[in-house]
């Protein structure tokens, strides 16, 4: 005899012991309420009790979790997330290098680069009348066999150009052997970690731009029935806490961002970057917002810049991004670009979420 039946059978034989005539007329009137049997009394006390024991344990266990789980965050532990989401293994990416007459800079850039272990090829975009000198390659292809600590090596070669043009640097590539690009400036070092964490980022929203480097935009006003919009720097960012683009100087995006820009993006806009020697990073980002109708993604990481100032150095600099944007837009005839103050953080690394 099973425990349900044998419960059930002694249930049934209290209830017997209990019945009387009287009280089952009394009852049918109205006049009677009958007592709830002992045993019934008795379990209803134990299940009480026990759902408190469960709740109690169920917190309890919950504590726990959250206390380990933050204290091997504390003590440096980084969980393994899912392959699909952030391993650098699947593909990983290619490292597009732009450089002009820097080759110090270039050799540290390319040393870091090739050390992190999602770094499947590196490019490096040469503008320069003269082409890379012997020397020069072999040291920087053995820089990358020597400091690369994956058992597969990642290619490396020079994407040669006979003119000094800032619209080489989003020139297709060929026999490209990932999605992911990962252009960047050769005086800028995104530490690897920080830059695995951007590569996990893209993974999620591969046809959007993630980038180290936000900049905004807003409404300036509007004249003779023209409208006019405001290029805003990182001190914008940080007063606003929204941003519209990231920088091409370090950001993610889909290789075939590089056909759209050659080929398919008005001609018009590739001729003002050449003569204006300017804002190519800013047709980019309006190129890629044009396509999704979204926001890029800013990741929040610590980036090192170890040349010296560059053109946004220069005197008039916002001014002639200013003019860039709002050229841009009149080419395009709309405005693409959606602000948003999102941005992405590596919890792992924090104290807080």
């Amino acid at each position: 005899m099973s425990t349900l039946v044998a419960i059930r059978d002694s249930v049934t034989a209290d209830v017997d012991a209990l019945y009387s005539p009287a009280k089952e007329k009394a009852s049918n009137r109205g006049g009677y309420i009958a007592r709830s049997p002992l045993l019934h009394r008795r379990l209803r006390h134990f299940l009480g009790g026990a759902k408190v024991k469960l709740l109690l344990s169920l917190c309890f266990l919950c504590g726990v979790f959250l206390f380990t789980s933050r204290l091997g965050s504390l003590m440096g532990w980084n969980p393994h997330y899912p392959s699909s989401v952030s391993s650098p293994s699947r593909g990983g990416y290619t490292v597009l290098i732009n450089t002009w007459k820097r080759n110090s800079l270039l050799m540290q850039s390319v040393a870091h680069y090739a050390s992190c272990s999602g770094t499947n090829a590196i490019h490096v975009v040469w503008s320069e009348s003269d082409p890379p000198s012997e020397s020069i390659k072999a040291s920087l292809k053995k820089i990358v066999l020597t400091k690369s600590k994956t058992a597969h090596k990642p290619n490396f070669r020079f994407d040669l150009n006979k003119e000094d043009n800032l619209n080489n640097r989003f020139k297709p590539i060929e026999d490209l052997r990932t999605d992911a690009i990962f252009s960047v400036d050769d005086d800028v070092i995104v530490p690897c970690s920080t830059l695995d964490f951007a590569f996990a980022v893209w993974q999620s929203a591969p046809l959007t731009m993630v980038g180290f480097v936000p900049r905004m935009h807003w409404l300036d006003g509007e004249k003779i029935g023209i409208t006019y919009y405001q290029y805003g720097g990182r001190w914008s960012v940080w007063w606003t806490g929204t941003y519209s683009i990231v920088l091409s100087k370090a950001a993610f995006f889909h290789r075939k961002y590089l056909d759209l820009y050659t080929y398919n993006m008005p001609s018009s806009i590739r001729d003002y970057v050449t003569r204006e020697r300017n804002c190519e990073d800013i047709a980019m980002s309006l190129l890629v917002a044009n396509a999704t109708d979204a926001p890029p993604i800013w990741v929040r990481g610590k980036i090192y810049e170890i040349g010296s100032s560059g053109i946004s150095s220069l005197k008039g600099h916002n001014n002639r991004r200013n003019k860039c944007l709002n050229d841009f837009i009149s080419l395009y005839g709309t405005m693409p670009l959606v602000s948003t103050n999102v941005k992405a953080t590596d919890a792992t690394h924090g104290w807080f979420w």
